[in-house]
């Protein structure tokens, strides 16, 4: 997602206005609750933090899953730097070199540096944009299942895809782990936005028989707008596992006591807060899809979920034509970023003719972005292709 950002700083010292589609930043404000509590800190010393967490934050986030209906001891809950962090302990405890973790792709790219750092092996699940990139199907995911298994990983909803899972296709992706005794590490952290409402807000912590199994990864980063507090929790009431990750927290010391202080603080908004963020962010995925399904050859699927739409443009290459997007095309001074899709993807050749875009801009800006990917998506197959 920034591997562009030189050839992006170029363009704009160049003059060129460019509409970031490619990273997750969301531009809605953070709530004022976590600026009033940091701003109410008044301890004569700002001293480390405990290792898992400070008992504000714990207690916060295990109220909040009390409301969700589930039930946490504050000694289920180890807060991190962040959801990176978590994934990455989690990952680091888990698994041993040559060990596997099935994941669904196309999937968050940093997967692959968590499992990896960790000596692990990625299985991917391979989806299509023909499918709408659902993955949910047992024989499907019990057939990458092998003696090195140690883990299945699912995003819910997906980043990049938008995919939710439905309460069944939940429970089956857990009866898989707990059958086969292999941990289900499910990233949570855009549960607050899924558009249809028969989905509730899905949280595999409901399902009270998979303790020993499961892990959910959490962050305030995106439920609240708020990326850089970089803070984010492991759940999980697998003891050895606790212990493990305990190992990693009290080695990095402690999370930022301020940024626990003030996220502590974002969990106590009104439910208010979170409809009308995902009323916002409703509207932008309409206003994004409509846009390109205007667009000739471009195949997309309305995502149910987060806030990314993964689709399928019609050109050779992703990569190559966003280079050329910022070095050799505008309109009116103008022109437009997305990630493209190979990095998406552990299996070699897929997704070179993939983009994801986030849509966490405002609407009027939405609109513009997609229409300059329309007129540079004419260009380039006229200019590059070689097409009429």
């Amino acid at each position: 997602m920034r591997k562009f950002h030189p050839l992006a700083e170029k363009a704009k010292s160049q003059g060129k206005k460019i509409h970031h589609l490619n990273i997750g930043q969301p531009d809605l404000p953070t709530p004022e609750t976590f600026y009033d509590a940091v701003k109410a800190f008044n301890e004569s010393t700002l001293a480390y933090a405990a290792s898992p967490g400070m008992p504000v934050l714990l207690d916060a986030i295990q109220s909040y899953y009390a409301k969700l209906g589930v039930t946490l001891d504050t000694n289920d809950i180890l807060v991190t730097t962040g959801g990176s962090e978590a994934l990455l302990f989690t990952c680091l405890s888990i698994l041993d070199p040559y060990t596997e973790v099935i994941i669904p792709e196309p999937y968050y790219p940093n997967y692959t540096t968590f499992v990896h750092a960790a000596g692990g092996v990625i299985r991917a699940l391979h989806t299509s944009p023909e499918e709408g990139y659902h993955y949910a199907d047992r024989k499907r995911i019990e057939k990458l299942i092998t003696k090195n298994t140690r883990a299945i990983m699912i995003t819910n909803p997906g980043n990049p895809t938008g995919v939710v899972l439905s309460k069944d296709e939940m429970r089956m992706i857990a009866d898989i782990a707990k059958e086969n005794d292999l941990f289900l590490i499910c990233d949570e952290v855009y549960r607050e936005y899924c558009y249809d409402d028969q989905y509730g807000i899905p949280c595999m912590g409901k399902f009270d028989d998979i303790d020993d199994n499961l892990v959910i990864i959490d962050s305030v980063s995106k439920r609240f707008s708020s990326c850089g507090a970089r803070v984010g929790c492991i759940i999980t009431k697998n003891k050895e596992l606790q212990q493990a990750l305990l190992k990693f927290c009290q080695s990095r010391l402690s999370v930022a006591t301020l940024d626990q202080i003030g996220a502590a603080a974002l969990y106590t908004v009104d439910e208010s807060y979170y409809a009308a963020s995902k009323a916002e962010y409703r509207l932008r995925r309409d206003t994004v899809v409509e846009g390109l399904r205007k667009i000739p050859g471009v195949l997309v699927e309305k995502p149910m979920g987060a806030f990314y739409v993964m689709a399928r443009l019609p050109v050779d290459n992703t990569d190559t034509f966003q280079k050329w997007l910022l070095e050799e095309f505008d309109d009116n001074g103008e022109t437009v970023m997305f990630a493209p899709g190979a990095p998406f993807y552990e299996t070699p050749g897929s997704g070179k003719n993939e983009v994801r875009i986030a849509y966490v801009r405002q609407q009027d800006e939405l609109v513009r972005a997609i229409e300059l990917l329309g007129k540079g998506i004419a260009r380039y197959r006229t200019e590059k292709m070689g097409e009429e």
